[in-house]
């Protein structure tokens, strides 16, 4: 179909807005309308309705919002959004459950931009005769999201291609939102309690230089693609051109993906995808010396074959040695099998644990367990009740909660391998997964299987 078989009535597109005083006004009204809505509560408690009412509603109208305004935005915003919705599963059902459906959206879409500016954006990075290289482009969005959207489109030689383009704008808008969420890392505990969010947002900024290139991309996914090849359970499209704003892939026909299964997939896909992920990202160190840093469900698809379809791949942690740090599964062994004395040791030695800090290993048994329970046993469910109730233990007092997280200290070097790993049981958690999780750290985890 071409631009001019269709409609006139669509609604208008827009692209990332590049005013950063709008964009702040819009991050702005967000605690406005938190305080309008806990005036409302307070009003309401007056006249008898129950504080769990209050609460739940407060909670629920402020998600609303809150995930409407990141969604529009895009940039920063949307990002920040995006990696929000992969800790859903820790909280308590009556947070999280009136929101989840909106969690869900912001994972997998956003509001498209113009026709004309998609062009203009292809013109500056292949030229005025861009055409010549893309004979066809369907104008209407395959997919967006936080920097850039994807449209499908038929390459010069025949073959169907995937065309990622990058809203212009992007940086400023990634580094503006990404200053004020910071700033508002007060509200957002109300959408996930028991979050710290300033880290996050530290960490995104870290990695915005490099997402918004898509050349860097381009040679990722190339690895990637390469190393899985004929893989036969997960898929990488294959990179066919690529500039700085724009990446051109094969097109990769899914069905559906990690995000809906979670609101509706049945408990066999459930555990059939949610073992592929989990391979995937303990897989893709070792073959490629690469980690895909970017773990939620929207970048997971699900493909007619059965395979699990992998894209975005503009956040990646390239691993100094070319592959997770074999101290990491050494010490998750030790840890499985109840050396504790050993996992502390362990944990001064890599920085883990300053040396000046004492720490019982009694406490550091309660904190961690929750990480190494998984491996624990040969398949192990994934669920939030379980999730839930590890975080509750977390917070007890023989975890001694945040004064123990305070105790132990991640290096910078771990940091984005311990967000991907959180992040993936996040998302196997919301998926309800059973996995051969141990079997897969057999594989995969260099040192796990070396005791």
């Amino acid at each position: 179909m071409t631009p001019s078989d269709r409609s006139d009535s669509r609604e208008p597109r827009r692209s990332v807005p590049r005013s950063t005083a709008a964009r702040t006004a819009r991050l702005a009204s967000l605690p406005l309308g938190f305080a309008s809505r806990a005036t409302v509560g307070i009003g309401r408690r007056l006249v008898g309705t129950p504080a769990s009412s209050v609460m739940t509603d407060l909670q629920q109208r402020t998600a609303e919002q809150i995930f409407e305004v990141l969604g529009d935005l895009k940039g920063g915003a949307m990002k920040f959004g995006q990696t929000l919705s992969i800790f859903e599963a820790a909280m308590p059902e009556e947070l999280s459950g009136p929101y989840r459906e909106t969690l869900a959206k912001l994972q997998d879409s956003a509001p498209p931009m113009e026709a004309a500016m998609v062009h203009r954006v292809l013109a500056d990075a292949f030229g005025p005769d861009w055409r010549t290289r893309l004979v066809e482009l369907d104008d209407d969005p395959a997919a967006a999201a936080s920097i850039g959207q994807v449209h499908r489109g038929r390459w010069h030689d025949g073959r169907e291609v995937a065309v990622k383009v990058q809203y212009p704008g992007a940086r400023q808008a990634l580094e503006s939102d990404l200053r004020q969420i910071g700033r508002l890392s007060r509200l957002f505990g109300v959408v996930t309690p028991g979050l710290d969010v300033k880290p996050l947002v530290q960490e995104l900024k870290d990695r915005v230089v490099e997402e918004l290139d898509y050349d860097l991309e381009a040679q990722a996914q190339d690895a990637f693609a390469t190393a899985f090849a004929g893989d036969e359970a997960v898929q990488v499209p294959a990179v066919v051109d690529h500039a700085r704003t724009v990446l051109v892939t094969d097109w990769m026909e899914s069905t559906s993906s990690l995000s809906r299964l979670i609101a509706d997939g049945s408990l066999a896909d459930r555990d059939h995808y949610g073992a592929a992920y989990v391979r995937f990202l303990f897989a893709g160190p070792g073959r490629t010396g690469m980690l895909h840093a970017d773990p939620h469900p929207g970048n997971f698809r699900v493909l007619a074959d059965g395979r699990l379809g992998v894209v975005d791949f503009g956040a990646v942690a390239r691993l100094p040695d070319g592959a997770l740090p074999a101290v990491v599964g050494r010490l998750l062994r030790l840890a499985v099998d109840g050396n504790w004395d050993a996992v502390r040791d362990g944990l001064r030695d890599e920085g883990f644990i300053r040396p000046d800090t004492r720490l019982d290993t009694e406490v550091m048994s309660a904190y961690l367990a929750p990480f190494v329970e998984p491996a624990q046993t040969p398949t192990f469910t994934f669920s939030r009740d379980w999730l839930r109730a590890q975080a509750n233990r977390v917070s007890t007092p023989q975890a001694q909660g945040l004064g123990t997280a305070l105790k132990i200290n991640i290096p910078p070097s771990y940091l984005l391998i311990h967000r991907v790993w959180a992040g993936g049981i996040g998302v196997l958690s919301q998926l309800g997964a059973t996995a051969p999780f141990r079997e897969i750290l057999e594989e995969s985890l260099p040192g796990f299987a070396d005791e």
